[in-house]
């Protein structure tokens, strides 16, 4: 972060909370006239907002009051991923030149559209 950001976040900001990574989140101490406050993250680590967590999304965009809780988790949900596009963990398909390059051949069960001709002439 810059040092602006700093010392914005000094006189200007209240603490809200701490996610699970390390991230602090603040808001406006006071709302400008006729706005409302503003939302801002300190990150840990890299300023990477793929490092914020759904939980902590939510209040940041506005969609929520207050902070979700980060405890309350269901089984079905999986733990957050920062963005791993152009890292060495990035997905790749089959057949991707860095996966070999060769993808598995077809099965024979695709066919080809093709149209229909139609030689008559139009009324």
């Amino acid at each position: 972060m810059t040092i602006g950001t700093r010392l914005f976040t000094r006189w200007r900001g209240r603490k809200v909370g701490i996610d699970r990574f390390g991230n602090t989140y603040y808001e406006e101490r006071r709302a400008r006239s006729g706005m409302r406050q503003r939302r801002w993250v300190m990150y840990a680590r890299e300023a990477e907002a793929s490092e914020v967590p759904p939980e902590w999304h939510a209040w940041l965009h506005y969609t929520t009051d207050a902070p979700l809780p980060e405890d309350k988790r269901y089984p079905w949900q999986q733990e957050h991923q920062p963005n791993l596009t152009g890292t060495a963990a990035a997905y790749r398909p089959p057949g991707h030149e860095l996966e070999g390059g060769r993808r598995a051949r077809a099965t024979g069960d695709y066919e080809a559209w093709t149209p229909e001709m139609d030689t008559a002439p139009p009324r």
